[in-house]
């Protein structure tokens, strides 16, 4: 993983699998911000708990810029840690100065579509998270109403792992526990439509959630209804039972588990490196998502 670049006026603190964090260094250019963070979206690129490489150019302005329209969408619904825009010039763009939150070591999971690895849950045992769901659903079946299926949160290389609500009750409470789910749902619901007006099927979605230790409400954190962090399908192309177009990541998934790839997900070796055409068409899905949903270009 490459090394994060230093900037002035902030410390770096941690390396995620495509962001970096940085805090206040004290200097007069970031005086009087508070407790706070620099949340900067890399061009890196994960998939099934692995950074790739090369990264896809352009990622990072495209999470960061969709994920504060978003948030300005959901404003009504649930409160954000997103303080200001104002960051270094040599990350504008694809940086966000954000209040510091207490995060649950959860991840909150709504989906209305069956795929992934709900569906290989949902193929073993008929159900998701331990939600029964009709028989005879199909890879791309849309459910009866959107299902609230968590998972925890797991150290960079290893896999999440979905789990029962019961779970997230023994984690954080059960207030809270019931708190997260009202609000993924209510997220997922609020988004769906907006997607769905423009013509994109929301399939699923991780949100993240934080407690702001100033208000003491619960907050959306981390970045929101991205192609990183969701599944998006062009409505006009979705037909059930099978693998759905996306313009999300999903390109570079099917080239990794691909002959093609010649890599074994279920091994231990690194994946290998991304041919140009799957960068390229994998930034086209990314810009194509932007493009659809919030019905402006994006120049990157």
């Amino acid at each position: 993983m490459t090394a994060a670049a230093p900037l002035e006026g902030w410390t770096h603190t941690y390396s995620g699998k495509v962001r970096d964090l940085y805090v206040p260094d004290g200097s007069a250019s970031t005086a009087g911000l508070g407790d706070v963070v620099l949340v900067v979206a890399s061009d890196r690129v994960s998939a099934y708990d692995h950074v790739l490489s090369p990264g896809i150019p352009g990622k990072g302005v495209v999470l960061t810029q969709l994920s504060l329209w978003w948030f300005e969408q959901l404003a009504d619904l649930v409160p954000n840690h997103v303080v200001s825009t104002d960051v270094p010039a040599a990350v504008a763009g694809r940086a966000m100065v954000c209040r510091r939150l207490e995060m649950f070591p959860v991840e909150c999971v709504a989906r209305g579509y069956l795929t992934g690895s709900g569906l290989a849950e949902y193929r073993e045992s008929g159900s998701v998270t331990g939600i029964a769901l009709p028989a005879g659903l199909v890879d791309g079946s849309r459910l009866p109403q959107p299902i609230f299926t968590p998972a925890t949160k797991a150290e960079l290389g290893a896999h999440d792992e979905n789990v029962p609500f019961d779970s997230v009750v023994a984690l954080v409470g059960a207030d809270t526990a019931e708190a997260l789910r009202s609000l993924t749902l209510a997220v997922y619901g609020r988004a769906e439509a907006i997607a769905r007006e423009r013509g994109v099927i929301l399939a699923d979605t991780k949100l993240e959630f934080g407690t702001d230790p100033a208000t003491g409400a619960i907050t959306l954190g981390d970045e929101v209804l991205t192609p990183d962090s969701s599944r998006f399908w062009p409505a006009d192309e979705w037909r059930p039972g099978r693998a759905q177009p996306s313009v999300d990541k999903q390109v570079l998934r099917d080239w990794l588990t691909s002959p093609a790839s010649g890599w074994d997900r279920a091994g231990d070796a690194t994946p290998p490196s991304l041919p140009a055409d799957v960068v390229a068409r994998t930034r086209d899905r990314y810009l194509d998502a932007y493009e659809r949903l919030t019905g402006t270009t994006l120049s990157v």
